[in-house]
């Protein structure tokens, strides 16, 4: 599991030193209602900044962090990797919330512990996480990958990132 951890981290810096940031993908289609507070009927004069929850997720046996992200308004299951310096979506995950990328067009992107890191380059329309909302997020479609990353083009964008002990705090 240390083995596949350290991969991981290897991989995600390597993604992220080796990605251009070229082709973007499409627009998505907003997320549900229900996942948005519902506006109120008339909006004030002026109205303050709507503040993100403080999101705290604790540490899995296996040593990992996950989260429930919306990608492009979808929901995805990621492992936030403080290591890693893209976001990253398995080719699953990329097909199910309609990323657009095609597998003839993988290329060599990487080197990770394992060798060549196959995949390509994209350019997300939003990344959530429990309010903490990012545009434009630079990322990849990576071949081979188990569980798609949440890394730094994210997380360096939202407030603040801490851990202490089993905890990781997302603000």
């Amino acid at each position: 599991m240390e083995k596949s951890f350290l991969f991981v981290v290897a991989l995600g810096a390597t993604i992220g030193l080796l990605l251009p940031s070229g082709r973007h993908a499409a627009p998505s289609v907003p997320p549900a209602a229900a996942s948005r507070p519902a506006a109120p009927a008339s909006p004030p004069a002026e109205s303050a900044p709507i503040m993100a929850v403080e999101t705290k997720l604790d540490r899995m046996p296996n040593g990992h962090f996950y989260a429930n992200a919306a990608v492009n308004g979808q929901p995805v299951r990621v492992v936030v990797d403080t290591g890693a310096s893209t976001v990253a979506l398995t080719v699953e995950d990329a097909q199910r919330i309609g990323v657009p990328f095609s597998t003839s067009e993988f290329s060599v992107i990487g080197t990770g512990a394992s060798g060549p890191v196959r995949g390509e380059a994209v350019t997300l329309d939003s990344v959530t996480v429990d309010g903490k909302e990012v545009r434009g997020v630079r990322a990849a479609v990576l071949e081979g990958l188990d569980v798609s990353l949440l890394g730094q083009t994210y997380l360096s964008r939202i407030s603040s990132v801490q851990m202490s002990g089993n905890t990781m705090t997302l603000r």
